[in-house]
């Protein structure tokens, strides 16, 4: 498969630039209606600086069109959030989200810890590099972070892609990762020498119309969606390199997640573990988090009514189930190996 065209016909290309790629970040909306994988409403909401009350009156991260603070990485731009002062939190989003989507956690988390959000490369406000996207790019990008930006022993959370990032990236430093974190991670079990049965251009006609389909679901609130969500991800999708990024990421890596698998990361994994899980998601429900935590008994499992983003759905909820976890901590055991 050749790095320029991945080896899909024009015709196929062309399909999944107008369409999956489109859709899978900001799908077909009705007028004043739009529907993201991971958004919440906030109805009220007065863009463009001006707060709103939130969620249950949390206090949310302020929305920056110009990005917070950049890091330099193998020569592209990474850009991240950080707050607070502490033991280190450093919270990785799902795929198409960025570290706004980290909105109701940062300020409250940041109350006790210091928290950073990191945009992954190809999303947010991070450089849409055209590279060939792998997963263990990411885990190097956040391995390196850890080394070069927060320097320090920390607690790695993550969603989605976000979380099966956190989850290897806690693998490749374990010296620096005393805890792990994981809402609604994606990965799966299974033998990693196994590929997918679909061929590729199947998978990539059958695209459009199930994310469609799965976007109607996804959340308990389907209504949830606001001005900040909106801009947040369409912004970063309006750079010029987007269409190409998404293209090869899902050719590239979302067709090829076999290769690496949860039990592989998960028999190598040494800190404690916290599953916070919204049991409500239709793409990576309860009996896979019930799973993880038989394959790795050093976890804790807490069960939400949320779906698959329960950091924004249920975020105070969340902030809490992680907060206690945090505390029960023992630091003498979570960095013994230090």
């Amino acid at each position: 498969m050749s790095s320029s065209s991945c080896g899909l016909s024009p015709s196929l290309r062309s399909r999944l630039f107008n369409s999956s790629a489109t859709r899978f970040l900001v799908p077909p909306a009705r007028p004043n209606q739009y529907r993201s994988r991971c958004e919440m409403n906030r109805r009220g909401f007065a863009f463009r600086g001006i707060l709103a009350s939130g969620v249950s009156g949390l206090e949310r991260l302020p929305f920056k069109p110009e990005g917070y603070n950049f890091w330099t990485w193998r020569g592209h731009k990474i850009h991240y959030v950080v707050q607070g002062e502490g033991l280190p939190i450093v919270l990785i989003h799902g795929f198409g989200a960025s570290a706004f989507h980290w909105r109701y956690n940062i300020p409250e988390l940041a109350k006790k810890y210091k928290v950073y959000a990191v945009d992954l490369l190809g999303f947010g406000w991070s450089e849409k590099a055209i590279i060939e996207y792998d997963a263990m790019v990411w885990r190097d990008q956040v391995v390196d972070f850890l080394k070069e930006i927060v320097r320090e022993p920390a607690i790695l959370v993550g969603n989605s892609l976000g979380g099966f990032t956190a989850l290897v990236a806690a693998v490749g430093i374990p010296e620096q990762v005393v805890g792990l974190a994981l809402l609604n991670s994606a990965g799966q079990f299974g033998n990693p020498s196994e590929k997918m049965d679909e061929s590729e251009e199947s998978v990539l006609q059958k695209f459009p119309a199930r994310i469609e389909s799965v976007l109607k679901s996804v959340y308990v609130n389907s209504s949830n969606v606001d001005d900040y969500l909106v801009e947040s991800i369409t912004m970063p999708a309006a750079d010029p390199n987007a269409g190409e990024v998404y293209y090869r990421m899902m050719t590239r890596f979302m067709l090829n997640q076999s290769k690496y698998t949860l039990n592989s990361a998960l028999s190598e994994l040494r800190c404690p573990l916290l599953l916070l899980w919204g049991d409500l998601d239709p793409w990576v429900g309860p009996t896979k988090a019930n799973r993880i935590k038989e394959f790795y008994p050093n976890s804790t499992l807490v069960n939400l009514q949320a779906g698959h983003c329960p950091h924004d759905e249920v975020p105070e909820l969340v902030n809490k189930s992680l907060m206690d976890w945090l505390s029960s901590l023992k630091p003498e055991a979570s960095l013994q190996t230090l």
